[in-house]
């Protein structure tokens, strides 16, 4: 069988590391992969990286807008032995969006190949079609989390029998119990401060940094003068981080360190994950990546993360944007030690029990297998 991944973005992030992982497994499986994504973007570097068998098809990120001919012939000629195409769904740009035109390209040119968007997020401006095509009667939706397959099922009308809910997991055997985890030159540099509060994503407004700066600052000043803050990552927004950190003359409780697939040595580190988004936010990984080390997260209560951070059990839930929901909530999980522990303790064994991501790969090729079986049947 062959699955070609379509990933319409230049940058890395939580998505982007599933798609490496997802091509990884399904190499191992014997599945023949083929991958279309920009010239010059992460994944296409990645994929040069890895095997010689994947099939990496580029296109210039700033020309298929237009969505000319020649680009119609590029993905056709992409798509053209696959079995089942996995979309994920990302911003439109102007009037290109990547599964409309993936869409556009199968009935154009008559491809006997299943359409699967794979979404995170919910937009309340994206059409319906970008999750689920109106062109092709077999295409399907994977959502990542059970809020946003709720959501694409009430709100966006999308049948239940084409949508599909799957979380992505993590690597259980990468991200051991803390306790196994080696001494980081990191964390012997951060020895003289605690906590010591981890945020890693992609350096942009809507992963709301800045309200966690400001909320830091104010701990600094009022409750823990050693509290230090992590933030791993780049973005557009690495300069106006950087500034405020100056402006607010915390150099001394603040690190910035670039983005890593090597996050271990950070959350070997780390004491709280702090995830502060405030829009556009699904699962991210780098919570249930926490919670296997046994680290309690502080987050937004936005898309899919009440599902795994529950108030006092696994963390704490609190308003985006909201400042002093964040004081009180980074407070709470430091200060009292033996309920720290144990959510620690819970929130390990969540992962445990339902976001292995061997597991869910698994699930995922048993989806891609019955979509595959039941084109064939019709």
């Amino acid at each position: 069988m062959q699955i070609t991944f379509i990933e319409d973005t230049k940058l890395h992030g939580g998505t982007q590391l599933w798609v490496m992982d997802a091509i990884v497994f399904f190499l191992r499986q014997g599945w023949k992969i083929t991958v279309i994504t920009p010239r010059n973007g992460w994944i296409a570097k990645e994929c040069q990286k890895i095997s010689k068998t994947v099939k990496l098809v580029t296109y210039d990120f700033s020309g298929i807008i237009t969505q000319a001919k020649k680009y119609v012939t590029i993905w056709g000629n992409a798509l053209t032995d696959s079995d089942i195409a996995v979309c994920t769904v990302h911003p439109p740009r102007e009037k290109f969006h990547c599964s409309l035109f993936a869409a556009k390209c199968i009935k154009e040119l008559a491809l006997q190949v299943t359409l699967v968007t794979k979404t995170g997020t919910i937009v309340p401006s994206y059409k319906n079609q970008y999750y689920l095509s109106d062109q092709l009667a077999n295409a399907r939706t994977i959502a990542i989390t059970k809020t946003i397959y709720n959501h694409l099922i009430s709100e966006y009308r999308i049948p239940e029998e084409k949508i599909k809910l799957l979380y992505q997991g993590i690597d259980l055997k990468y991200f051991g119990s803390k306790e196994e985890t080696k001494e980081s030159l990191l964390k012997d540099k951060l020895s003289a401060y605690k906590p010591v509060i981890g945020c890693i994503g992609s350096l942009e407004h809507r992963k709301g940094q800045i309200h966690l700066l400001k909320a830091i600052n104010v701990i600094r000043k009022n409750e823990i003068p050693n509290i230090h803050l992590l933030i791993v990552g780049d973005g557009p927004d690495e300069k106006l981080l950087k500034e405020k950190v100056n402006k607010l003359n915390m150099q001394p409780n603040v690190t910035f360190i670039p983005f890593t697939r090597n996050t271990l040595e950070i959350f070997t580190t780390c004491d709280i994950l702090v995830v502060p988004s405030i829009s556009k936010e699904g699962l991210p990984n780098v919570i249930l990546e926490a919670f296997s080390l046994k680290i309690p997260v502080v987050a937004s209560d936005i898309g899919g993360i009440q599902e795994v951070v529950r108030n006092k059990y696994t963390g704490y839930l609190v308003t985006p944007g909201d400042v002093d929901n964040l004081v009180n909530a980074i407070l709470s999980t430091w200060q009292d030690q033996k309920h720290y522990i144990q959510m620690g303790e819970n929130a390990r064994r969540l992962v445990i029990d339902q976001h292995d991501r061997k597991s869910q790969m698994l699930k995922f090729e048993k989806y891609f297998k019955t979509l595959f079986q039941s084109k064939g049947s019709n």
